[in-house]
């Protein structure tokens, strides 16, 4: 009798023990209420013009089919007053990337009406940081939409569904392209000119979401904007036998010496030195990478002549590389002499390290020494005091909770969506594309986009569709006041133009 009380004791420890590990169930009541929205009114000065505007904030409720919540998206949308015909005025979707970062770096940098201050070369203030108004929003040129993805910002899977339903290509390209389609249809926008402007891994979603949504719910555009765009993911990944990134990074790295002064000096101008930089990489530099140990010991001085001469590093260094810089090592390589590192998102930046003998730095100076402060101030604060939302979750700004992101639709094989954008554009030959890119992007290297962008072989009908332009900044080239002022004129113009007859 004690073995079978013992026995049914053991079972029922089991069965308990069974029921706290697994998630709780996602059962939650279909009535579930939508969440209280907050909704404030605004006014900015934009080239001399009054905008009247309304912000609202907070959650949108995603649901599946059979009504059950799956993630509370949280988005902040400013639409213009006075509006009575949606035809009239456009409206743009817009997120960063990461995987992982919320929206606060085009939100409080570039498209909103708010901006934080910085110096006007893009270095941080003394805390505390001041938010001001931003005459270069694009509110005078359309509605906003700032979204933040699964776990970035406050947005948060629903209870009982796991993150994992999120962190991944083809769920991300969902879960964000069903947000669209649900806030175009609730707030009656599905008739005006719609745009998406992605920052970083950002572009790989805009471009991804041009064919979902097209594909998916019929919803059609009129333009992207990418910012530090990354859509052939073989063009960034520095790994044995994949020699793409080693050529396109170049022009960058070139840049970067020159502006530090440790190559090129010889160019007042840093486009011709460029140029001549260009012309070496996809010529000399890529048949010399291509041929491997084949290369001739003539070969191989003059590419280790020119690397030196436009790189700026020394030559028995670059031998020891095999002729192949990798990313963190230049970082840290190119001012070791001077004790410093440079930045990857921005390589006009400089950053110090505990052992400057190492092989890579120990945090990026563009990153946690530049923005990662200010911005974060800035969003918290402003949420709370001018938009009047509270929320007692941490807005994640940039977290690595996402991970680990999977690529599992495209098994063995690299990312590439400029085949998804290509593809949408040869459907709807009106949707255009402007890609802004910074020279001293070392996250997504200019020459790398230049290459995808020439490999889409789109029909020559339609490539007049995508424009490129150029700024003496890095990732977030806003945070650069000329490169901001020249953006904005350069994302006026691109809408015009996508919207004129």
């Amino acid at each position: 009798m004690k073995k079978t009380y013992s026995l049914i004791f053991s079972l029922l420890i089991a069965f308990c023990l069974q029921a706290q590990e697994k998630p709780k169930s996602n059962t939650a009541d279909k009535n579930t209420p939508e969440p209280t929205l907050s909704v404030t009114s605004h006014s900015i000065k934009v080239k001399g013009q009054v905008i009247n505007y309304k912000a609202t904030t907070g959650y949108m409720l995603m649901r599946d089919e059979d009504g059950k919540p799956k993630a509370n998206i949280f988005f902040i949308y400013y639409a213009k007053e006075g509006v009575t015909d949606p035809k009239t005025r456009p409206i743009t979707y817009t997120f960063n990337g990461g995987p992982g970062s919320s929206s606060v770096w085009l939100h409080m940098g570039a498209l909103g009406p708010k901006r934080i201050l910085m110096t006007d070369e893009g270095e941080m203030t003394k805390p505390p940081y001041e938010v001001a108004d931003n005459e270069y929003t694009w509110l005078d040129e359309t509605d906003l939409v700032f979204i933040d993805p699964v776990i970035t910002g406050y947005s948060r899977p629903a209870e009982g569904v796991d993150k994992k339903e999120f962190h991944g290509y083809v769920e991300d390209i969902s879960s964000v392209g069903d947000f669209i389609r649900l806030f175009t249809t609730r707030f009656q926008r599905w008739n005006s000119p719609k745009f998406l402007a992605g920052e970083s891994y950002g572009t790989t979603r805009a471009a991804g979401l041009s064919g979902y949504l097209q594909d998916r719910h019929g919803l059609y555009l009129n333009g992207l904007i990418l910012i530090s765009s990354i859509l052939n993911f073989q063009t960034a990944r520095f790994e044995k036998g994949n020699d793409l990134p080693y050529s396109l990074f170049l022009p960058t790295y070139a840049a970067t010496a020159w502006y530090h002064k440790k190559a090129g000096t010889e160019y007042k101008d840093l486009k011709s030195f460029l140029t001549e930089v260009e012309q070496f990489a996809i010529n000399e530099y890529t048949l010399a990478l291509t041929k491997g140990d084949k290369l001739t010991e003539a070969e191989e001085a003059s590419v280790v002549s020119k690397l030196q001469k436009f790189t700026g590093l020394s030559a028995e260094y670059i031998r020891q590389t095999n002729l192949r810089i990798e990313i963190q090592r230049f970082c840290k390589e190119l001012l070791r002499t001077d004790s410093k590192t440079v930045g990857r998102l921005d390589s006009r930046f400089k950053g110090t390290d505990y052992d400057y003998a190492g092989e890579r730095n120990e945090y990026d100076p563009s990153l946690a020494g530049a923005i990662s402060g200010p911005y974060t101030m800035a969003i918290n604060d402003y949420l709370r005091r001018t938009l009047k939302y509270e929320n007692d979750l941490p807005y994640e700004i940039l977290t690595g909770r996402v991970q680990p992101w999977n690529y599992n639709n495209v098994q063995n094989q690299y990312l590439n969506v400029g085949e998804t954008m290509r593809n949408a554009i040869s459907k709807n030959p009106y949707l255009k594309v402007l890609i802004c890119n910074g020279y001293y992007d070392l996250a997504t290297p200019y020459f790398a986009t230049d290459y995808t962008i020439h490999h889409l072989f789109l029909d020559k009908s339609l490539r007049n569709n995508i424009k490129m332009t150029y700024y003496e900044a890095g990732h977030m080239m806003y945070i650069h006041k000329p490169s901001l002022m020249r953006q904005k004129e350069d994302v006026s113009a691109f809408m015009k133009d996508s919207l004129k007859n």
